[in-house]
Protein backbone atom coordinates (compact mmCIF):
# COMPACT_ATOMS: atom_id res chain seq x y z
CA UNK A 1 0.00 0.00 0.00
CA UNK A 2 1.12 3.52 -0.48
CA UNK A 3 0.73 6.75 1.48
CA UNK A 4 -0.16 9.91 -0.36
CA UNK A 5 2.44 12.12 1.29
CA UNK A 6 2.71 16.04 0.98
CA UNK A 7 4.84 18.64 1.21
CA UNK A 8 3.60 22.09 2.10
CA UNK A 9 5.51 25.59 2.39
CA UNK A 10 4.79 29.05 1.24
CA UNK A 11 5.93 29.28 -2.47
CA UNK A 12 6.37 25.72 -3.16
CA UNK A 13 9.58 26.50 -4.99
CA UNK A 14 12.74 25.42 -2.62
CA UNK A 15 12.48 22.91 0.27
CA UNK A 16 9.17 21.53 -0.50
CA UNK A 17 10.40 20.69 -3.85
CA UNK A 18 13.67 18.96 -2.54
CA UNK A 19 11.35 17.19 -0.26
CA UNK A 20 9.32 16.08 -2.98
CA UNK A 21 12.45 15.02 -4.89
CA UNK A 22 14.04 13.04 -2.61
CA UNK A 23 10.50 11.23 -1.47
CA UNK A 24 9.91 10.18 -4.96
CA UNK A 25 13.39 8.70 -5.77
CA UNK A 26 14.07 7.47 -2.00
CA UNK A 27 10.26 6.64 -1.20
CA UNK A 28 8.54 5.91 -4.27
CA UNK A 29 7.29 2.41 -3.10
CA UNK A 30 5.44 3.57 -0.32
CA UNK A 31 4.65 7.16 -1.28
CA UNK A 32 2.47 9.06 -3.64
CA UNK A 33 4.28 12.23 -3.69
CA UNK A 34 2.75 15.51 -3.70
CA UNK A 35 4.46 19.05 -2.98
CA UNK A 36 2.13 22.45 -3.00
CA UNK A 37 2.71 26.03 -1.35
CA UNK A 38 0.55 28.47 -0.16
CA UNK A 39 1.14 31.26 -2.19
CA UNK A 40 1.12 31.57 -6.53
CA UNK A 41 5.33 31.46 -7.26
CA UNK A 42 6.57 31.51 -10.48
CA UNK A 43 8.93 28.77 -10.77
CA UNK A 44 11.91 26.66 -8.48
CA UNK A 45 14.47 28.44 -7.19
CA UNK A 46 17.44 27.56 -9.74
CA UNK A 47 19.53 26.99 -7.11
CA UNK A 48 17.30 24.20 -5.78
CA UNK A 49 17.16 22.82 -8.73
CA UNK A 50 21.61 22.92 -9.51
CA UNK A 51 22.06 21.14 -5.96
CA UNK A 52 19.17 18.45 -6.11
CA UNK A 53 21.03 17.85 -9.90
CA UNK A 54 24.35 17.49 -7.94
CA UNK A 55 22.80 14.87 -5.91
CA UNK A 56 21.26 12.40 -8.99
CA UNK A 57 17.28 14.37 -8.61
CA UNK A 58 16.34 15.55 -11.75
CA UNK A 59 13.58 18.67 -11.20
CA UNK A 60 14.31 20.67 -14.12
CA UNK A 61 10.43 20.02 -14.72
CA UNK A 62 9.48 21.02 -11.37
CA UNK A 63 6.97 23.71 -11.53
CA UNK A 64 5.32 25.48 -8.45
CA UNK A 65 1.68 24.18 -7.22
CA UNK A 66 -0.63 25.67 -4.91
CA UNK A 67 -3.08 23.50 -2.49
CA UNK A 68 -5.37 23.49 -4.83
CA UNK A 69 -3.45 21.19 -7.30
CA UNK A 70 -2.78 18.35 -4.90
CA UNK A 71 -5.07 15.80 -3.07
CA UNK A 72 -7.34 17.48 -0.65
CA UNK A 73 -6.50 15.00 2.02
CA UNK A 74 -3.15 13.29 2.78
CA UNK A 75 -1.75 10.40 5.11
CA UNK A 76 0.89 12.35 5.67
CA UNK A 77 1.35 16.58 5.78
CA UNK A 78 4.61 17.91 5.70
CA UNK A 79 5.52 21.53 6.63
CA UNK A 80 8.60 22.49 5.76
CA UNK A 81 8.44 25.37 8.26
CA UNK A 82 6.20 28.20 6.92
CA UNK A 83 6.93 30.92 9.49
CA UNK A 84 3.26 31.48 8.87
CA UNK A 85 0.03 29.55 9.52
CA UNK A 86 -0.01 26.58 6.86
CA UNK A 87 -4.05 26.07 6.04
CA UNK A 88 -5.10 22.90 7.25
CA UNK A 89 -5.08 19.86 5.27
CA UNK A 90 -7.14 16.41 6.40
CA UNK A 91 -4.32 14.39 7.00
CA UNK A 92 -3.87 11.31 9.34
CA UNK A 93 -0.28 12.45 10.60
CA UNK A 94 1.71 15.76 10.45
CA UNK A 95 5.10 17.37 10.83
CA UNK A 96 6.59 20.38 10.57
CA UNK A 97 10.12 19.96 9.65
CA UNK A 98 10.99 23.67 10.44
CA UNK A 99 13.30 24.20 7.89
CA UNK A 100 14.92 27.56 7.16
CA UNK A 101 14.51 28.66 3.36
CA UNK A 102 17.68 29.09 1.98
CA UNK A 103 16.54 31.55 -0.78
CA UNK A 104 18.60 34.67 -1.24
CA UNK A 105 21.61 32.77 0.53
CA UNK A 106 24.65 30.66 -1.24
CA UNK A 107 24.86 27.91 -3.78
CA UNK A 108 26.39 26.08 0.11
CA UNK A 109 23.37 27.53 2.15
CA UNK A 110 20.81 25.30 -0.67
CA UNK A 111 23.23 22.39 -0.26
CA UNK A 112 23.24 21.87 3.15
CA UNK A 113 19.11 22.23 3.42
CA UNK A 114 18.92 19.65 0.17
CA UNK A 115 21.13 16.91 2.63
CA UNK A 116 18.84 17.86 6.04
CA UNK A 117 15.85 17.16 3.76
CA UNK A 118 17.40 14.16 2.42
CA UNK A 119 17.80 13.14 5.76
CA UNK A 120 14.64 13.45 7.06
CA UNK A 121 13.49 11.83 3.94
CA UNK A 122 14.79 8.99 4.58
CA UNK A 123 14.15 8.78 8.38
CA UNK A 124 10.14 9.41 7.50
CA UNK A 125 10.25 6.55 5.25
CA UNK A 126 12.09 4.43 7.52
CA UNK A 127 9.39 5.50 10.58
CA UNK A 128 6.19 4.66 7.92
CA UNK A 129 8.08 0.89 7.05
CA UNK A 130 8.91 0.85 10.52
CA UNK A 131 5.41 1.29 11.61
CA UNK A 132 6.44 4.09 13.74
CA UNK A 133 3.88 6.56 12.35
CA UNK A 134 0.15 5.48 12.96
CA UNK A 135 -1.33 5.84 9.26
CA UNK A 136 -5.12 3.80 9.92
Amino acid sequence: MKYKVGFVCVHNSCRSQMAEGWAIKLGSDVFDVYSAGTENYPAVKPMAVQVMEEAGVDMSEHKPKLLSDIPKSLDILIKMGCNVVCPFVPNKHMEDWGLDDPSGGQIEDFRETRDMIKTKVEALIKRVKNGQISLG
